[in-house]
This record gives C-alpha cells, structure tokens and sequence, in this order.
C-alpha cells in the first residue's frame, strides 16, 4: 500500500492483492474487488471514447451503491474530476453546480434522474423543468431492458449497456498526485454553495491518517449509512478500499432496525454516523437490546455531539469503543480525533490533530494563542484544499498565510485538547449538512408577503441543529402564511433545508447599522 498515490489507486491495489474477495455488499449482493474494478476500467474507457479529457469535471448522481462505487473511480481512471452531487438536490441546484465548474458528464442513477429531471422514453419531447442546461454527456443505470431515458427531449446513454463492449484492462491515462481528483460542494457564507477543489495528495495522505489512527486493515468491514457524496461517506468507502477492506452499503435508514439487522448479519466491525445517526438509533430502534459480536470501534463527525448523547452511544454499544472525530469538507474529510481511552476525561473535546495534520487555535492571522484562550480554529497539512473552485473571493476568506482557517471558535486545553465552543459563520449544521441561513432566509423572501426573515439553528434532538425562521409578515398575508410556506418552499430549497419552526414578530431586532442581531434571536 505505500506506493498508492492515486484515489483509484485504491481499488486497483486492492483488485490486484484481493481479486476475489468480498468488497462491497449491497441490497442483499456481495460484489468482489475484481468485478468492480473491470466494470470502472470498461467505464472509464467509455468516458475517454466520450471525449473525457484529463481533469474534465464528471458528476456523479446517484445514491449509495455499486453503481456509485464503480463510476466514481471510473471518472478518476479516465483522469477525470469527480463532483459529489448531493441526491437531495432539485434540478436548479445540479444546473447551478453544473455550470459553477463546468461539469461535462453527468452519470446518475435511473430513479433519481426521473424524479429530480421528469425523464421520458428517447425520441419523446418530454419537458424539462426550467432549471438551466444539463451537461453535454449524459450517462444514466438503468435496468438492461428499459429503454434509454431522455430529458428535454435529449437522450441519455445507459449503463452498463454502453461500456460492456469495452475491455476490462487499466485504461492507463496518467495522473499525478497534485491533479484534482473531488471538487466537493458545501454551503458558503454568501449562501451559495462553492466547490471545495481536492487533489489526489490531499485525499491519499488524509485515508492514510485515518487509517493510521482507526488501525484499519483487510479484516474491517465498515456499516455505511453515510451518503458517499458527504466528504465523511466517502472517506469511509476510500479508507476501506484503501486497505482491502469491505463496505456494507444499507440506504433504509428510515427503518433503523433493518440496518442494525444487516449490520449483525454482515459481521460489520464499524460503524460511523453524525449525532443525527446516533439519535435515531438511540429513541427509534433495538439498539440497546442487541449485541454486535464483531464490531471493533464506532466512529461519530458532522457537527457536534452532547456529551449527554456521548455518554449513551458509548453505553449503547460498548464494549466497541466511540472515536469522536472533527473534519471539514475542505480537509478532505478529518483534522482530528480523541482517543477513545481519554473520553472520560474529555467529554465535549474534539480531541488533538490526526498524523500529517497541524490544529491549533489562532489569532485573526494565524499566530497560536495560549491554552485556555478562544480563538478561531485552524489547520495545515497535506490534505487541505487548493481553494473554492471558481469563487477567489471566498477562498481568500479561509486559505490565509497557508493554513485553513475553519471558522470554528476553539480553545484548548493544558494537555493540548481541543474543544470547538461556538462558530463564525452563520452556518447552521443540520444532520451532518452545513446549510447558509442566508440560502434559506433569500428563499424566504421570495414569497410576496414576507417583510424580513432570519433564520438561526436551533437546538433538535435528531438533527443536533433545525433552521427555525423568525418573519415579520404583510397584515394582509398573516392568515394562512405558515401553512403555505413548506410548500412554497419545497420547490426552492433541498427537503433538509427548510425551517421546522417558524415565528411571526412585528419586527427583528437590529443594530444601529440596520444588521439583524441573530444572537438576541437565538
């Protein structure tokens, strides 16, 4: 494994030590590291026949499974960018992302393309809703009998119809480690969202930190409820692959008990969520009445967890001990972690900094304050982004004298443990997804009768943070306004983004140069 520099790489490597081993498990299937890395070189060589050129952004639009396995390290094969797409997206969000980077392959699962783009049999004019050009390439996984979808009257190819006539050997394109592999979307402070740009350096040398520290090897078999489009989703398909691993995929969160199910059947020995995770499975399933024989750790990352929660999820599945772990999408997934050894000592502590990686708490440039003292938290290491992909501006706000500035408000303790005690954006962490207020409070004000709207995170059992909205409203709109804004809404923003809670006031409390005062509204 020393000499993988390259994210596919990690199927290769693996394909090559392990060919026929079980790599990853989905909807009741094991598929070997042979299968999927002859079914990403046949992929890849369609894309190159596509005219994929190196460094080209590809799409990818499809939830958790082979298929997303396979056309993931088919893009970075063909020497290819990889842009995650969040599969809650409307069709405005992937045109926006789509044209942002100029994205000129988009691969997406059958049923999310139907519902997310209103999809017809080629030949048909079907209309497409208003929401921009789609990409010039359009590759859809479709069932081998279905016809070939088409959106606004534009074909589609299908897969694996298309490349199953294409060799199965390496495509051979060259990379190098400073090629961007991931441009990876996350929300910015002016609300729109920008694409954090990674390399394939900053991904291999941050598998290679978490690997380090979880002690992973060719025995690990990974449960994962995560989205692979989340940066934590898919550090946990890479840090698998990375060491011949496997990866157990089961997308029916909605139904804990069936995951649990499939995680005791497929003999798991991990398991990773955001505090949203741990919530559900602690007040909506068996968990605390099964036993899991084989698994080893458990890990947790998205946002912050209370110690209270802590504390039960380490009861719940000991003795398999909890990692609370910190990242960004712009790390490439982890800065750092606590030991499970010194969580007694340390509730609330996100711990010390992973191999490769140096976290302290700064000034306002970057000089390291004193323990005890607050200050924002920031970062440098191999595995930090080249910057926002396309938004300079925003770059310049968080790449500052070369370290990443994360704009989380930390300090640190007398051992050197660090604790994150508030944040500097107006960002709101809903369930693992960092959502803009200013997104949803713009949304907000489309409607013809709201006057001014704010939106803060509020504290939520499940999500760990829920956007409420605080609306001064016209009189004439007051009756019947709450009732049609999630409607309303749902046709502006993704289904996580809108407000669970909303409050009427006759006006918001501002300072003097007009700017809403969100603390007094938190």
């Amino acid at each position: 494994m020393g000499h993988t520099r390259f994210v596919h790489s990690f199927l290769e490597d693996s394909a090559d030590r392990f060919a026929d081993k079980k790599a990853l498990f989905a909807s009741g299937t094991w598929h070997s590291y042979r299968d999927l890395n002859a079914r990403a070189n046949r992929l890849a060589r369609l894309l190159l026949s596509l005219g994929l050129k190196r460094g080209d952004r590809a799409a990818l639009f499809i939830e958790n499974s082979p298929e997303y396995v396979v056309s993931y390290y088919a893009i970075l094969k063909a020497g290819g960018t990889t842009v995650a797409l969040n599969t809650e997206l409307t069709a405005a969000d992937v045109a926006y992302i789509s044209k942002d980077c100029g994205v000129r392959f988009l691969i997406a699962g059958r049923r999310l393309a139907a519902k997310t783009f209103g999809t017809a049999p080629a030949g048909s004019s079907a209309e497409l809703p208003d929401a921009g050009p789609l990409p010039e390439n359009l590759l859809v996984w479709k069932e081998p009998k279905d016809p070939d979808p088409a959106f606004g009257g534009r074909a589609a190819i299908g897969l694996p119809g298309s490349f199953e006539g294409f060799p199965d050997g390496d495509p051979g394109v060259r990379v190098i480690d400073i090629d961007n592999a991931s441009i990876v979307y996350t929300s910015g402070s002016t609300g729109r969202p920008r694409g954090a740009v990674l390399t394939h350096l900053n991904i291999v040398s941050n598998t290679r930190s978490i690997v380090d520290y979880l002690e992973l090897t060719q025995d690990d078999r990974i449960m994962v409820v995560l989205p692979f489009h989340y940066i934590y989703g898919k550090s946990l398909l890479n840090t698998h692959f990375y060491v011949g691993g496997s990866v157990v995929i089961d997308n029916r969160f909605l139904y804990p008990n069936a995951v649990l199910q499939t995680m005791r059947e497929q003999d798991a020995t991990g398991f990773a969520g955001v505090p949203s995770t741990f919530t559900i499975l602690l007040s909506r399933s068996n968990l605390k009445a099964m036993t899991f024989p084989k698994l080893r750790y458990v890990t947790q990352a998205g946002g912050a967890m209370a110690p209270a929660v802590q504390k039960e999820v380490v009861e719940a599945f000991a003795p398999a001990p909890l990692f609370v772990m910190y990242g960004a999408t712009e790390a490439s997934a982890r800065l750092s972690y606590l030991d499970p050894r010194e969580l007694h000592r340390k509730w609330g502590s996100i711990g010390k900094a992973i191999a490769n990686v140096d976290l302290f708490v700064a000034d306002g440039q970057g000089r390291p304050l004193p323990a005890g003292e607050e200050g924002e938290i920031v970062a440098r290491g191999s595995n930090l982004m080249s910057g926002y992909w396309n938004h300079p501006e925003e770059t310049e706000k968080v790449l500052k004298n070369g370290l990443y500035f994360t704009g989380d408000i930390g300090r640190m303790d007398e051992e050197g443990f660090l604790y994150v005690v508030g944040r500097t954006k107006d960002m709101i962490k809903i369930g693992g997804n960092r959502v803009s207020a200013k997104e949803i409070e713009e949304a907000l004000h489309e409607h013809p009768g709201i006057v001014e709207a704010a939106v803060v995170g509020v504290p939520d059992e499940v999500l760990g943070e829920a956007p409420k909205a605080i609306l001064v409203v016209k009189k004439e709109a007051a009756d019947g306004i709450l009732e049609e804004l999630p409607s309303f809404l749902q046709k502006r923003l993704a289904v996580y983004k809108i407000p669970k809670n909303y409050e009427i006031r006759d006006s918001l409390p501002k300072n003097e140069a007009g700017k809403v005062l969100k603390l007094k509204l938190r």
